[in-house]
């Protein structure tokens, strides 16, 4: 193995790039802009958050995994975890495509497969659940279906949610592939749903008007005509992350904050336990700390797992969540209106 290790320099963090070629990997470094605002970790932050980490090996209490990280194999340590603790399960397992994720590789799989090997999954997973919590599992289009059949066997199936990826590569013989599904269960009927929380800001292409000539359902501010519309199945306000929002990591299918933010002010309330088994960078645990949620994250993989704990340590000096102000969702390309709302309250508060 040739590595060229990623140093600092004025111009930016180098990212390590890895590129397999024949039996070799070579490490390649890549200079970064200098705006570029991508969460990296340097060789004393790794020392420092893996502190942070924790490991299970034997049947652990509510208060020993509460807002922790658990830096193993989900699979091997479900049956370790308490019963009936969890609020809100997120669910972003692997899709069922060909990916490597740092050490880690999924193969795709029929969709037989893949609904079998999901059912394993959430089977281990029920036991943790709450009479009253939600559920909610992403996926991609091609076995989208095959969730919806596994789901419908142990749950309430309530709804699924499309929600828009603005990226995407084109296709010469097919569509291009800019959506993901996100499939909404609850283990009972009594459930969390807090629609006033989810509400979508946007601006208001035609100003209807009552007989009076009030604004109909919407507000006149001194930054512009909007209305608050309640929240569907359709989401077009999501951005993905990349290089200059600060949430950014250089995880391959990092989830946005905003959209779990969105779950998480629907499904639970103030202090409720969110559980996320394949937590990634730790996109969920971010969002729940912001949004004073308990929180339990599994990873497999290390550098993953350090990346999240410097997130949720970056979380206590910042709680903004990006494209969510005021109370309130805001479409895309809003964000010089709500960074001059924040200017504004700012102003008010030092008067």
């Amino acid at each position: 193995m040739i590595l060229l290790a990623g140093i600092y320099c004025p111009q930016g963090y180098i990212r390590r790039i890895r590129v397999k070629l024949k039996n070799w990997i070579i490490v390649v470094n890549k200079v970064r802009a200098q705006r570029n605002r991508t969460i990296t970790l340097s060789q004393a932050e790794m020392q420092l958050y893996r502190k942070d980490l924790i490991r299970i090996s034997e049947p652990a209490a509510v208060n020993t995994i509460e807002n922790k990280i658990i830096n193993q194999d989900t699979f091997k340590i479900l049956g370790l975890l308490p019963d009936n603790f969890v609020d809100l399960l997120l669910l972003d397992p692997p899709y069922n495509l060909t990916k490597t994720f740092n050490s880690t590789t999924f193969r795709k799989k029929s969709i037989a497969q893949y609904a079998e090997w999901l059912e394993n999954l959430l089977v281990k997973l029920l036991p943790t659940l709450k009479n009253t919590a939600s559920v909610y599992v992403c996926s991609e289009w091609y076995s989208s279906t095959a969730v919806h059949l596994v789901l419908d066997k142990f749950l309430n199936v309530r709804n699924r949610i499309t929600w828009e990826r603005e990226k995407g590569r084109g296709a010469k013989r097919n569509w291009k592939n800019a959506s993901e599904d996100i499939w909404f269960a609850t283990v009972s009927d009594d459930y969390v749903f807090n629609v006033e929380n989810v509400k979508l800001k946007r601006r208001v292409l035609a100003p209807y008007t009552d007989t009076n000539g009030e604004p109909k359902d919407w507000l006149n501010t001194s930054d512009g005509q909007f209305r608050l519309t309640h929240p569907s199945n359709l989401w077009n306000d999501i951005t993905v992350p990349f290089w200059s929002m600060p949430e950014n990591t250089d995880h391959p299918t990092q989830k946005p904050e905003k959209l779990l933010a969105k779950l998480m002010l629907a499904s639970t309330n103030e202090n409720d336990f969110v559980f996320d088994p394949f937590m990634g960078v730790g996109s969920s645990l971010s969002a729940a700390k912001k949004l004073n949620r308990k929180f339990l994250g599994i990873e497999i993989e290390n550098e993953y797992c350090l990346l999240a704990a410097k997130r949720l340590h970056l979380a206590e000096l910042d709680t903004a969540i990006q494209g969510y102000h005021h109370g309130v969702f805001w479409e895309r390309n809003t964000l010089n209106t709500q960074k001059t709302l924040s200017n504004r309250d700012a102003t008010v508060k030092e008067r």
